[in-house]
């Protein structure tokens, strides 16, 4: 996959540095789905990251490298830590999975993830498979506004609230623990015609935004006391299930 990179941390501190920052527990074997968030607790990047024996792999959609590499490095300081870019291929599919490949932690859905020197990826119609088990993408339903709960991070593996602290715990502990959820990410159903970046609206009143559409179905960010009636300009939108919150 042309849209991945994979990031290298190196050296003596590299596990305790990762582990004290992300929001998942990295210590845990295979394939660990994680994210680093601000200090206000919202999102910056979303990753996989997989111990390889003498260094961690990180791997992150390519327009998030450069700038998960300079976070990583602002936090460093002393750390006994080197961050470097890999040639790894990340490969993808959800067939018979190849030696070496790893689960996708987020869904058994999600089949497989490779890392190696070439592109062994299956064509899958990966928009399709996100809008039908409610993923969210960097770039598209994860943005530097997003509450990672808000777009069930937790449903996907995602974070850990009993590994101790990581950038932003607060906030994220505050909503599991002292919040009702009312607004996040829905699957909906699309009767019309609708375009990712249309907003939706509820008998008059903004109720959210559509993002990835496949077909006639899509990924929506939606007030849920609005879900009823919703609707884009020229669509009429179907809650598929409001979240268990």
């Amino acid at each position: 996959m042309t849209d991945r990179t994979v990031l290298a941390l190196t050296g003596a501190d590299r596990v305790d540095f990762l582990q004290g920052l992300v929001t998942n527990d990295i210590t845990r074997d295979g394939l660990i789905y994680a994210a680093l968030l601000t200090p206000q607790g919202k999102y910056l990047a979303d990753f996989f990251v997989l111990d390889d024996g003498p260094r961690l792999l990180i791997d992150v959609a390519t327009e998030q490298a450069a700038g998960l590499g300079q976070r990583l490095s602002m936090y460093r300081l002393r750390a006994d830590v080197v961050i470097e870019t890999t040639d790894l291929v990340v490969s993808r599919g959800v067939g018979p999975a190849p030696e070496g490949a790893r689960p996708d932690p987020r869904d058994p859905a999600l089949g497989w993830r490779l890392y190696s020197d070439r592109d062994v990826s299956e064509d899958v119609d990966w928009d399709a498979l996100r809008v039908s088990h409610l993923i969210p993408e960097a770039g598209r339903e994860l943005t530097p506004e997003t509450y990672i709960l808000e777009v069930g991070f937790e449903r996907l593996n995602g974070v850990d609230f009993r590994k101790g602290c990581f950038v932003g715990q607060e906030i994220v502990a505050r909503m599991k623990h002292k919040t009702t959820l009312r607004k996040g990410l829905v699957a909906v159903k699309i009767d019309g015609s609708a375009q990712p970046g249309d907003e939706i609206t509820s008998d008059g009143r903004a109720a959210g935004v559509l993002h990835t559409v496949s077909g006639f179905e899509g990924l929506a960010y939606l007030r849920f006391d609005r879900a009823e009636g919703a609707r884009t300009k020229d669509a009429d939108l179907t809650v598929r299930a409001l979240p268990t919150v």
